[in-house]
Order: C-alpha cells, then structure tokens, then sequence
C-alpha cells in the first residue's frame, strides 16, 4: 500500500509538497487550456473577437468551480474511507457521486445554454461583441457534462492520492485542445466558433480517457462484498460537504461574474484588458488552490487515519509552501508583466485593453499569499468535513468583492474592480483562521478506521 498510502507516512512536508506538485502543474495546463481560446482568438481574429470570450468566460467559469469544487467536496469522503482502509465504502462513495454529477451537469447544461443570452444582456456585454459571446455560450453549454465528468474524475484519482494521473491527462489534453483551436481558426477561419469546438472535443475526450482510467485503478483496491452502485445516505453526507465547497471554489468566478457589468460599462477594450488580466489572474492563483486542495486530501486521509497530530503538522508546513509560491509570483507580476500580456494584446494596437490588464496584474500580483492562507486554512477545515464557518468566510469575501466594485468603481474607476481583492481575501483567512484555531474540525471526522 506504499504508494497508496504516501500522504499517511513520511515526513508531512515532503508527502504535501509531492503531492500538490502533480495538482499544480495539472491545473497550470487546465488554465492553459482555458486561456487557449482567448489567446489564439486575440492573436489571430482580434480585440472584439477576444473581449467576446471574455465576456463568456466570467459565465462558464462559474459551472467550472460548481464542477471542481463538487468534486473535492464530495471526494473528501472518498479520501476518508481511503485513509480508514475501507475500499468497498470508497469504491461506493465515488459510484454514487460520479452518478449524481453525471445527472447534475445535464441539467446545468440546459440551463446554461437556454439563459446564457439572458445573462449577458443583464451583465450589459458590449453590442459589438454580443453575439459573437452568445454563439460561444450555446457551444460551449453542449460539452458542459464533459467537463463536469472530467473534473470530478480528476478530483477523485486526487482523493485516492494519485495526483499524477490527472496532470498525464491534462497534458494530453492541454495540447489537443490547442492543436483544434489553431486548425479551426487559423486554417479552417472558424474564428469564436472554432475554438468553442475544439474546446468542447478535446473536454469530451479526456473525460472518456479519465473514466476507464479510473474504472481500471479501482480493480486494485481488493473488496470483500459487493459494491453498491449508488448509496443515498453516501449522497446526503458528501453533499454537505460539497456544497460549501462549490461555495468556496466559486467565489472568484461569482464574484467575477457578478462584478463584469461594472467593468463592461467601461466598454469593450477594457473589457478586453480585463478579460486577459483575469486569466493570468487564475493562472497565477493556480499554485495557491492547488495547495489548499492538497492540504484538503491531507487532512480527510490523515484524519481517517486517526493522525491528528500529522493534520496539524501538514497544516503549519504549507505556510512555508505559500509564502515561497507568493513571493515568486509578485516578482513575476511586477517585472514581466509585459510579456505575459503580451501573449493576448497588442500593446500599441489596443493601448487601453493592455493598460487596464497591467494595472489589475501588478496590483494583485502584490497579494497573493493572501489567497494561499486562506486556501489552505480552507483546506484543513474542509478536509475535516467542518465547512459551516468557512462557507461563510468565502461569503464575506464574495461580498466585499462584489460591493466594491459595483459601488465605487462608477464614482472612482476601473481600479476599484480589483482594489477590493485581496481585502476579501484578508477578510476571509482571518475567519477560517479562528475558526481553525477554536479545534472544532478535530471532531468532525465522517467515517471510523477499519
């Protein structure tokens, strides 16, 4: 059980840092594989083309969390069984949430596909770029169960402590999902079009690959009785915690969301300044989520293990992990920042697109360690199952987000868009943080050792 078992022995730092590396550089080519669509159309179709995207993309990204952070909600429970040495439980747990997000991500794709247009006219998307973002979004909506079934597979090969698998995959579709995007608009000239189609045909093959990968891992797992293909009581405690999770990885994609109707009064080149800052945004933040999700699957393996002591040991060494991982990102932000936007805009073709992106990178780019604290203090709290107060951390946070930006950015500037950021993210650590230090996520372990 060796390798199974490797976030349950060994140093605690050492067990983290090699198992959220995997996570961190399969979800740096999950943004990549995001960011594909904006760059190409940027480079290759223009401004407009870009800022219709973007629009689109502070929607989408809303089903992406709801997606990831149901699948490592609901995988805190598989960790568990994991940990307890319970296969037969866990094999059942991930049957029952495999079904649930199969049923689930149908029925946000309906939705999605028939409000999108709704949507963007309530988030006052520029004219120019209106249907080129609605013609997006009705693709886009049709491959939305692929990506569903991708993500809560990935989250669940993490829970099962096999990081590596979903970053082989990732890859492998990072590069399928550019290779369509090119052919599709710069060969075929398929513009917005194209790279929602391609980004819908590679969703729908790495979600194939990850389920019969997975299906083939758990034959190694050895079980006594049969193993249930859906358990509801399974469904009503991995809810509980799902739920909060969804509420936590969302609140940078809702508060995006629900902030784009200040910056779309701006017009369409900030938006599209913006649009690109946002995603070298979420590529930069990659390293901080990544590590709270580890320190997540730490604590529900540990914790279903009895090692308590382990928990606490893991969670005061991810400290150091974050501030190296901040300390990096600031000096990326602030020297290079050119270049990387570069990658989207045209500095003299689009002056104030490129502008609006520089000041909101440079300026976030100061805070992100910010993030990383408060992720991993979620992650503990998640992990144990204890999701109540931060749940409602992350709401404060979404809150001071949304309220700064559609209330002072009108009177003061665009600026005000990104100001309220890490001051949500601050506000948010020191709440988990108390609550952590109160010891009541000791005592809300979900299942018992074998």
């Amino acid at each position: 059980m060796s390798k199974k078992d490797s976030l349950l022995t060994g140093a605690p730092g050492r067990s983290l840092f090699f198992f959220a590396v995997p996570m961190i550089i399969g979800n740096l080519f999950q943004q990549f594989y995001n960011m594909a669509d904006s760059i190409i159309v940027g480079r290759f179709v223009g401004e407009d083309a870009l800022a219709a995207v973007g629009a689109s993309y502070s929607f989408t990204n809303v089903f992406i969390m709801v997606a990831i952070g149901g699948g490592i909600g609901a995988s805190v429970l598989t960790s568990q069984y994991l940990g307890a040495g319970r296969f037969q439980e866990m094999k059942t747990s991930v049957n029952t949430f495999l079904i649930t997000f199969l049923i689930l991500s149908t029925a946000l794709a309906c939705f999605g596909f028939a409000v999108n247009p709704l949507v963007l006219l309530l988030l006052k998307t520029p004219e120019n770029i209106f249907s080129d973002a609605v013609l997006y979004l009705q693709i886009y909506f049709c491959g939305l169960p692929f990506m569903f079934m991708y993500n809560v597979l990935s989250a669940n090969f993490n829970a099962l402590g096999r990081s590596v698998i979903p970053l082989a995959l990732l890859i492998f579709s990072s590069v399928l999902n550019v290779l369509l995007d090119l052919f599709a608009v710069v060969v075929l000239g398929m513009g917005v079009e194209g790279v929602a189609i391609a980004t819908v045909a590679a969703q729908g093959v790495s979600s194939l690959l990850s389920f019969l990968i997975l299906l083939r891992f758990l034959n190694t797992f050895p079980t006594e009785g049969r193993v249930r293909l859906f358990d509801c009581s399974m469904l009503v405690r991995g809810t509980k915690i799902a739920i909060p999770s969804i509420v936590q990885q969302s609140i940078v994609s809702v508060g995006m969301l629900l902030t784009q109707s200040a910056v779309n009064s701006f017009g369409s080149s900030a938006l599209a300044g913006y649009s690109a800052g946002m995603r070298l945004e979420s590529l930069a933040i990659v390293p901080m989520i990544a590590t709270g999700n580890a320190v997540s699957t730490f604590t529900a393996q540990n914790l279903g293990a009895g090692k308590l002591e382990r928990v606490r040991q893991g969670y005061r060494i991810s400290y150091g992990i974050i501030l190296a991982f901040g300390v990096f990102l600031f000096i990326v932000c602030q020297l290079f920042y050119e270049p990387v936007l570069s990658a989207f805009l045209d500095r003299q073709t689009s002056p104030v697109a490129f502008d609006t992106g520089a000041g909101y990178l440079r300026f976030v780019g100061c805070f992100f360690s910010f993030l990383g604290f408060k992720a991993i203090t979620d992650g503990v709290l998640r992990g144990a199952g204890d999701v109540g107060v931060y749940m409602a951390a992350n709401l404060v946070n979404l809150t001071i987000r949304v309220a700064v930006a559609r209330l002072c950015s009108p009177v003061w500037g665009i600026a005000f868009v990104w100001y309220a950021v890490p001051l949500g993210w601050a506000v948010n650590y020191l709440i988990s943080s108390l609550w952590y230090r109160t010891g009541r996520w000791q005592k809300k372990n979900l299942v018992k050792a074998a």
